[in-house]
This record gives structure tokens, sequence and C-alpha cells, in this order.
């Protein structure tokens, strides 16, 4: 069984960086996709960064350029560097991993998809709060 737990969120002034990482255990990184999901106080959860098996990465446009995604499959964990904060980058951020993928999925679209369908492993979340 696939578990998640995310930590590194805080509060942090606009123009400001934070790291989050999500500790995964029960599964190869090497397997699944991966991906971070944000959701904003009053709004569905969304997708906004995610790496596919073969480690090519794929973001939300309104993240592209300011935030990566990367993982480390020797520590089992998940990373989201996040720069250039805004005050809109405000939410509680999610790690997600949906097991069973393939070396050719877009992993972003599968998080998506899957998410809708509550086919997804989610960890407990951590707040990001950016003030202006």
């Amino acid at each position: 069984q696939v578990q998640l737990a995310e930590s590194g969120g805080g509060s942090v002034q606009a123009g400001g960086s934070l790291t989050l990482s999500c500790a995964v255990s029960g599964v190869d990184l090497r397997n699944i996709c991966l991906g971070w999901f944000r959701q904003i106080r009053g709004e569905e959860r969304d997708d906004i960064a995610a790496v596919d098996l073969d480690g090519t990465t794929r973001y939300t446009d309104s993240v592209k350029g300011r935030f990566t995604i990367s993982k480390d499959s020797t520590k089992s964990t998940l990373f989201l560097q996040m720069n250039s904060l805004k005050p809109e980058d405000t939410a509680m951020y999610y790690c997600a991993a949906s097991a069973g993928s393939s070396a050719t999925d877009d992993c972003y679209t599968v998080l998506m998809v899957k998410s809708r369908l509550d086919a997804v492993s989610w960890g407990k979340g951590t707040l990001v709060t950016v003030s202006s």
C-alpha cells in the first residue's frame, strides 16, 4: 500500500521560496506516477506538476518556470521546489501517486483523470501561505 507524507510547508512573503518534500513508502518510485496537487480554499484540488517514469516533468501553466518537480528514487522522496511565490499560490499542497503506471504514460494526465475517479493515493497535505 502506497503511503505518502508531505512536509516543508509554511509561511513566506511574496517572491520567496519553499521546498516541499513527500516521503513515499510501500512502492518503488521508479514504477509509479507522482505529482503535486494543490487546493485553494473553496476550490477543487488541481494537478500542478507531475513527473513521468522516465523523468519527464509536466506543469500547469500558472507554475511553469517557477516550480520544479523532482524525485530521488534512492531516498524515496518527491520534491517540489517553489520559487517566486505569489499570494495566489496560497493553498494546501498534496502529494499524489498512481500505481500501475507504464513507461509511456503522461503522468500529469493520468493523475488528473484518476483523481477525478478517486483512484489516487494522497498524503495529508502541507499548508503554504504566501503573504503580499
